[in-house]
C-alpha cells in the first residue's frame, strides 16, 4: 500500500490533527523534519496538485511513535533500529503492538471488514520473511485490516 494511503488512514481512524500528527512523529525522534505545514501535503491524494510522498523513514518515525503514544516507552528493551523500508507486514506489525491486539481482535478486525482470514493465514502475516510459512501482506488485506480498525474505533466507514 501507498505510504501516503496508511497515513490518511490512521489520521481519519483516530481524528488527529496534524499538530498530533506531527507530535506522535517526534516521540520518536525529535529532530526528525517535519512540520504541522507538511501534513496537508501528505494526506492529499496522488493525482491531486501539491500531493508529497510519504518516506518509509516518516511511515517508520510515525508507526514508532503510535507505540509509544499509546504504549509508553519501554524500560526493559533497548531501542530497535528504524526499518529502511516498510512493508504492508511490517505496518500491520506496528499497528498490531501499538493498540496491543491478539490474535481474536485480529480476526473480528477482519471479519469486521467482510475479508475473514483463517488463523494460519493471519500467523504467516507476521512470520520473519526468510520462515517457510511467510505470506507477503498484500495491499488488500493491509486496506481490510485498516477498514476494520476504523470501524473499532470510529463506528464507521
Amino acid at each position: 500500500m501507498i505510504n501516503n494511503d496508511v497515513l490518511r488512514s490512521i489520521r481519519f481512524m483516530l481524528d488527529l490533527s496534524d499538530a498530533k500528527v506531527v507530535e506522535i512523529t517526534h516521540l520518536v525522534d525529535p529532530a526528525f523534519p517535519i512540520e504541522k505545514a507538511d501534513i496537508p501535503a501528505l494526506l492529499k491524494k496522488d493525482d491531486e496538485e501539491g500531493a508529497v510522498a510519504c518516506s518509509d523513514r516518516l511511515l517508520a518515525n510515525f508507526l514508532d511513535g503510535l507505540i509509544l503514544y499509546f504504549r509508553g516507552p519501554s524500560d526493559s528493551q533497548a531501542p530497535r533500529p528504524m526499518e529502511s523500508r516498510i512493508t504492508n507486514n511490517l505496518v500491520l506489525k506496528k499497528l498490531r503492538v501499538a493498540f496491543q491486539l491478539k490474535d481474536v481482535d485480529m480476526h473480528e478486525i477482519m471479519q469486521a471488514a467482510g475479508f475473514p482470514l483463517t488463523k494460519p493465514e493471519m500467523t504467516a502475516l507476521f512470520r520473519q520473511p526468510g520462515h517457510k510459512h511467510y505470506r507477503p501482506c498484500g495491499d488488500q488485506i493491509l486496506r481490510n485490516f485498516l477498514k476494520g480498525l476504523t470501524l473499532r474505533f470510529r463506528g464507521d466507514a
